[in-house]
């Protein structure tokens, strides 16, 4: 494998879409369109604040649109981009990896844990 030099930009890019909550935002959303608080159901450990700005970091990167409704009252709904829809088989990928292998890394944790506080 070669290695890529993403430079300033693609470093940021990186954080922004491995922050905290961007993968599961990302990934409720390739599901189906949903409105904000159909995501904090989704997602109940995030807070409003901490939603907010994933979303405007979503949607400032491109991968996600905010769309207005015209219902009464006026709503709005985020979905996935075409931009972000190239991100959801590398994204499930990830998601699949992490969720067959986090018993290996928790046992891992434990056992650098126990080795360094021990020390």
């Amino acid at each position: 494998m070669t290695h890529l030099e993403l430079g300033e930009n693609g470093r940021q890019l990186l954080d922004q879409l491995f922050d905290k909550w961007s993968l599961l935002v990302l990934d409720a959303l390739c599901d189906h369109p949903r409105r904000f608080n159909e995501l904090r159901q989704h997602l109940p450990a995030v807070t409003p604040k901490s939603l907010t700005a994933c979303l405007r970091r979503l949607e400032r990167n491109g991968v996600i649109e905010r769309v207005i409704l015209s219902t009464e009252p006026v709503a709005v709904e985020y979905r996935i981009s075409p931009l972000g829809r190239t991100l959801q088989d590398p994204l499930q990928t990830l998601l699949r990896w992490v969720g067959n292998h986090l018993d290996t890394v928790d046992a891992s944790r434990s056992r650098y844990d126990q080795r360094h506080t021990h020390s």
